[in-house]
């Protein structure tokens, strides 16, 4: 009980795994309730799964009629939700119990989260509204009204109980659920697309390629963050050349400047031949989003690199846009041709009044081939930084390069804690220090 009152994870599967009882009553408050329901109350998703993950029921029924499962929907955490779900429901739940969770879900979306609290609690007012992190990546609205807190994420819940029960929703109303809110960062837009991208047939495919040419610019930017997410996985060589073509297509047509960054941003991602060609249409464009984008489609690593390529690489190196400069000096970095230009934009961004221009280009001169010492020097002056990811990018590329400064440097970047043990600069920075400490077994 304190582990979870704690958030304590870590705790929490320690315990289970030498024998706790995931289905421990919470003896706290006196309520009766299970411990998984004190983590589903205070939206402890980590802690949730290590319970469910350790055998906790949540589908238990609770003296109130409710269950685990049932309050997750009820509290409108996405990331909350998927914890407690655990593996296989459809198999797990009977049919009565599907058509609940379904119909509870759908009743706190289609009513909104406001009103519905509005409804359960009486109370008159307006609601406090604030958005909070949901998972990892996503954000939700988080509602308070008449003493009581939930999140508005029941669009993405529902969602998503609709695919682990394997009902087909029409791809339109999917869509339809996503664009409610704009943006792609928001759990309904980022479930309703990984679910199609999880819905594998031609049909699926077709009916979200059908909003390409949509009216509605929201519409648009979901298929491209479709396709976005569709080329991280593996989907075919038909699939992949036919979205190939489409984004080649697209790039060509779209006028929009977001737009077209999003579409070059899917396309690059994708081996197609005309990817130069795209790429030096648009390698002057207004837009800086958009010049963003062109260095990857010129650099493409199946292609030798034209003329005509390297020489838009160097008017995109000098870019007054330092994003652009830092993307294109990056993605060509290999060019022995243009690497004392790389070397000598990346040198002067080092030293740029924005603390994450000065962080990237640090980064890129770690890594640098480039091996003069005014590389060496700059990644010395970017032990100075307050970031301390920055300063492990430095040291790293000093020992790299085996310069004196590296012990100083390692002093410099400071206690790394949990989560480097596989990191391959802490792994540098570790066979440096065993190498100077043990000459003779080199």
């Amino acid at each position: 009980m304190s582990a979870v009152r704690a958030r304590d994870a870590e705790a929490v599967r320690d315990l289970l795994s030498r024998g706790a009882d995931p289905d421990a009553v919470d003896t706290v408050d006196a309520t009766g309730l299970p411990v998984l329901c004190v983590a589903v109350t205070a939206y402890d998703a980590q802690v949730a799964e290590a319970l469910v993950e350790g055998a906790a029921d949540p589908d238990r029924v609770l003296p109130d009629g409710t269950t685990p499962l049932g309050r997750a929907v009820d509290g409108g955490s996405p990331a909350l939700f998927s914890a407690v779900l655990g593996k296989e429901p459809r198999l797990r739940l009977a049919e009565g119990a599907r058509e609940r969770l379904l119909a509870l879900a759908r009743d706190w979306y289609e009513t909104g989260a406001v009103e519905e609290l509005r409804r359960r609690t009486g109370a008159s007012g307006p609601a406090a509204t604030v958005r909070v992190q949901d998972g990892e990546y996503d954000w939700v609205d988080q509602v308070t009204l008449g003493g009581r807190v939930v999140r508005a994420g029941h669009g993405a819940i529902l969602t998503a109980l609709e695919w682990a029960f394997r009902v087909l929703t029409p791809v339109d109303e999917l869509i339809a659920r996503a664009v409610r809110q704009p943006d792609e960062e928001h759990v309904d837009w980022s479930t309703v697309c990984w679910i199609l991208t999880e819905r594998r047939s031609f049909e699926t495919w077709s009916a979200v390629m059908a909003h390409r040419h949509s009216t509605d610019r929201a519409h648009r930017r979901f298929v491209v963050d479709y396709l976005r997410m569709r080329g991280f996985l593996d989907t075919g060589p038909y699939y992949e050349k036919k979205e190939g073509e489409l984004l080649a297509a697209w790039a060509a047509e779209e006028t929009d400047g977001e737009m077209l960054a999003k579409v070059l941003d899917a396309f690059t991602n994708r081996d197609h031949p005309d990817q130069e060609a795209i790429g030096l249409r648009h390698a002057d464009h207004p837009d800086p989003r958009v010049r963003r984008e062109v260095p990857h489609a010129l650099c493409a690593g199946y292609l030798p690199r034209t003329p005509a390529a390297r020489t838009a690489l160097l008017t995109l190196i000098r870019d007054p846009d330092a994003e652009v400069q830092l993307r294109a000096c990056t993605a060509s970095m290999r060019d022995g041709d243009l690497l004392p230009e790389i070397t000598q934009a990346l040198l002067l961004l080092a030293r740029a009044p924005d603390a994450d221009v000065r962080g990237a280009a640090t980064v890129a001169l770690a890594g640098s081939p480039d091996r003069t010492p005014a590389v060496a020097d700059a990644l010395a002056a970017s032990l100075g930084e307050e970031n301390q990811f920055v300063r492990l990018e430095a040291a790293y590329g000093l020992a790299l390069r085996d310069d004196p400064r590296t012990a100083e440097a390692i002093e410099r970047v400071g206690p790394l804690g949990d989560g480097f043990e596989h990191d391959h600069r802490a792994y540098e920075l570790s066979r440096w220090k065993w190498r100077k400490d043990n000459p003779a077994d080199e």
